[in-house]
């Protein structure tokens, strides 16, 4: 579960997020979406401590991030939209890294199940540099999933990859919020959100202009019309910026 109560973060006389609250929880997947310079990287870093917040609260799994940082960290996982890997580390020693970090006992047992998910089994002996950028991010997620996280944070997953694994990434971010994670999903592909997000927040400025389950948000801004999809919404909520 992820609970958020007056989240600011300032970077001197600029407020990049402003008294954000929020409540994810287990099983649900959050939408997170605004124009361009809304906020919503910046949110996400400071959930996930990559950045310190100014003000406000964060609690991740049961876990107060500023007073036990340790075991908040520890139950949750960042993707941000460019891999970060080690050019000298192979696919498979990439794992073995991680799984020494987290102290995963066993780790070849949960390892070779997510090459073969991701479908990078076949590259487990190649570096970096020798794989796509889609397969980067594929091995950039089968890292962070290693250890078991409760809390998933995704900043434009989809990036790099190809049709089938953009489904293949659906289903695999589905399945986990399925097991009980909690996932907070931020894209600009308003219908990848609309097919696994059960919730979803708009941010503007910096703010949350709204929020909630997207039958909810999409009756909001529905100005009488019987279906209005979440493209329409975003458009409406935001005085009609592309995001």
């Amino acid at each position: 579960m992820i609970e958020v109560h007056g989240l600011t973060k300032r970077y001197g006389d600029f407020t990049a997020v402003r008294d954000l609250s929020l409540r994810v929880g287990s099983g649900e997947v959050l939408g997170l979406v605004g124009p361009n310079g809304a906020g919503k990287t910046t949110t996400l870093r400071c959930l996930a401590g990559i950045i310190p917040a100014s003000a406000g609260t964060i609690h991740l799994a049961g876990h107060d991030l500023t007073a036990t940082p340790v075991a908040a960290k520890r139950a949750l996982a960042f993707f941000p939209d460019e891999p970060r890997l080690f050019e000298y580390l192979t696919v498979r020693q990439h794992l073995n890294f991680v799984a020494r970090i987290y102290g995963v006992r066993n780790h070849e047992t949960i390892a070779q199940p997510l090459l073969e998910e991701f479908e990078i089994a076949d590259k487990a002996d190649q570096l970096p540099g020798e794989l796509s950028r889609g397969m980067k991010q594929k091995l950039a997620i089968a890292c962070g999933l290693l250890h078991g996280p409760q809390v998933l944070f995704f900043d434009e997953p989809l990036t790099g990859l190809d049709p089938l694994g953009i489904r293949r990434m659906k289903n695999s971010i589905l399945q986990r919020a399925r097991a009980g994670a909690t996932i907070v999903l931020s894209s600009h592909l308003l219908h990848l959100l609309e097919e696994v997000c059960t919730h979803v927040l708009i941010l503007k400025k910096g703010e949350k202009i709204a929020d909630g389950t997207i039958p909810e948000v999409a009756a909001r801004f529905s100005q009488g019309e019987p279906t209005v999809n979440l493209e329409e919404v975003f458009l409406r909520a935001t005085g009609g910026t592309e995001g």
